[in-house]
């Protein structure tokens, strides 16, 4: 039999979802042991490797490791024009495939001094939110109850917000949709109709959410884990959701306000949703309740179009598009986080350079403040709540 001491002797082991999960050896003898999450995980979409140390089962240091899925893809951008940047733009988030091609959009059209008609900017805001429930039901849906995922909710929920956008762009998950000066065509007939029933549809399915986040064993079991602090959020740059359940009340669509999120902000329908806590249990409250505020300003925005005169939903752009020589910085306020775009130009018809900010790389990175302290069976649970796509991390 092994001494207590040995039982109690700090581990290495490392957390990791395909190839790089690995053992070793340490130099006193003491071999890693090699940990995989499940193919059920959020982690599971890409390569994150995460090292930490135990003394028992308690966490003592975490040192996320990334860089598996690079791609390169803002290289790539500069041998791209501005309509093939979208291809690019709308991969690295795959739950944010609207929100990632807007964000190059506005950055190219503020280069370029154009306004897009209105009825392009409700649409867009309205896509925009539409997106937004997507991944937050993503993330909602698939959290792991009772220490292992145990399948996959708001499936009926997410479908019915994936056809209509389906409808709209063409595509279901890199949607193509957005082009400079606009959207690339117009929205079907009857289609406002139809995203009015899909946001039934989600409404009407929340209900098991909301009282599983009542539920007292599982408020038990998340609150207080997996702490973030205020400060630790704002020393690692963590944003959007993630962020405002820390306290941190940020968000742009009401403090720098771009589309048509300044009239909604001003008509009270644009509500930002906070929390002190920092924990897994805050994280989530925040998650559904951003999804009732996103499903507010899809019925608003769906409402003004149906009010707005019939007219174009996008400009007519030259058969070669450059913009200007110079540069911007354009920040959206993506499902995840704060998402920034800086777009350098010379002239030509490629960006000199388009070099992305992605919150999902700020929210793995305060992981190694995160995780200590707590226990391994909390690891799940803890990331699932830290709303993070492992290719946004990578690029």
């Amino acid at each position: 039999m092994p001494s207590d001491s040995a039982l109690t002797a700090r581990r290495e082991i490392t957390l990791g979802v395909g190839s790089l999960a690995a053992g070793s050896v340490d130099a006193d003898g003491t071999p890693d042991v090699p940990v995989d999450l499940g193919p059920q995980h959020p982690s599971a979409h890409g390569l994150l490797r995460l090292r930490i140390v135990l003394e028992g089962d308690r966490i003592v240091s975490a040192e996320p490791v990334v860089g598996a899925m690079h791609r390169g893809a803002e290289k790539l951008f500069e041998v791209r024009d501005y309509r093939q940047a979208m291809v690019l733009a709308n991969r690295h988030d795959w739950l944010s495939a609207f929100s990632n091609e807007l964000g190059v959009a506005l950055a190219v059209e503020r280069m370029l001094g154009m306004d897009v008609p209105v009825r392009a900017t409700y649409a867009r805001t309205l896509l925009a939110e539409l997106n937004r429930v997507l991944s937050h039901l993503a993330f909602l849906g698939s959290f792991p109850v009772e220490g292992g995922p145990v399948g996959y909710y708001a499936f009926d929920e997410r479908e019915a917000v994936q056809r209509v956008m389906e409808e709209a762009c063409g595509g279901r998950m890199h949607y193509m949709a957005v082009q400079v000066g606009g959207l690339k065509q117009e929205l079907p007939d009857g289609w406002l109709g139809r995203v009015v029933d899909a946001v039934g549809v989600v409404r009407g399915g929340l209900g098991p959410f909301e009282e599983l986040l009542r539920d007292t064993a599982f408020r038990d079991a998340t609150r207080a884990v997996g702490v973030l602090t205020r400060d630790t959020a704002l020393a690692h740059g963590a944003s959007g959701p993630v962020a405002r359940a820390s306290g941190l009340d940020l968000d742009l669509r009401r403090d720098e306000p771009y589309l048509a999120y300044a009239d909604l902000a001003d008509s009270g329908v644009l509500r930002v949703v906070t929390r002190e806590e920092g924990d897994v249990l805050a994280r989530l409250e925040v998650l559904l309740e951003q999804v009732h505020v996103s499903l507010d300003l899809v019925l608003a925005c769906a409402a003004r179009l149906q009010e707005i005169e019939p007219g174009p939903i996008n400009l007519r752009l030259p058969k070669v598009l450059k913009a200007p020589e110079g540069h911007t910085y354009v920040w959206t306020e993506g499902p995840l986080g704060l998402s920034g775009y800086l777009l350098v130009s010379r002239g030509e018809k490629t960006p000199w350079r388009l070099k992305m900010r992605t919150p999902s790389f700020a929210h793995v990175a305060a992981l190694g403040e995160v995780l200590p302290g707590q226990r391994l069976g909390d690891v799940v649970a803890i990331l699932a709540s830290m709303a993070y796509v492992v290719g946004d991390i990578d690029r």
